[in-house]
């Protein structure tokens, strides 16, 4: 297969998922009112930033190394936790960052 031949086929590819990524995530906001998602769906929907960031997030706190780490020495989980509180406490995210990233870094010091 020539370059030029395998350069034609990169380009058919790009081009093909583009289109793709654009029809399927554009088409409710094309259709508009005439496709509407069931009511139960529209509020399953509401919880899904949250689902998302869960799955990123708690496996980085629970786990080092791929093992479940759930103890005092494990620093990240212990900042993730007096975070929450201060978050529970001030309901301001500023101060809940600055506490986070204060009690990680202590801790880390101290270890």
């Amino acid at each position: 297969m020539s370059p030029a031949h395998s350069d034609l086929w990169i380009w058919i590819a790009i081009i093909g998922v583009s289109c793709a990524t654009v029809l399927t995530r554009s088409l409710l906001l094309l259709l508009g009112e005439r496709a509407q998602l069931p009511p139960l769906v529209d509020r399953l929907l509401a919880y899904a930033p949250a689902c998302a960031l869960s799955a990123i997030v708690i496996p980085n706190l629970v786990l080092n190394q791929g093992v479940l780490q759930l103890t005092f020495g494990n620093h990240r989980l212990l900042a993730a936790l007096v975070a929450t509180a201060a978050f529970l406490l001030s309901r301001n995210l500023l101060t809940t960052i600055g506490a986070g990233m204060a009690a990680f870094t202590v801790l880390r010091l101290l270890a």
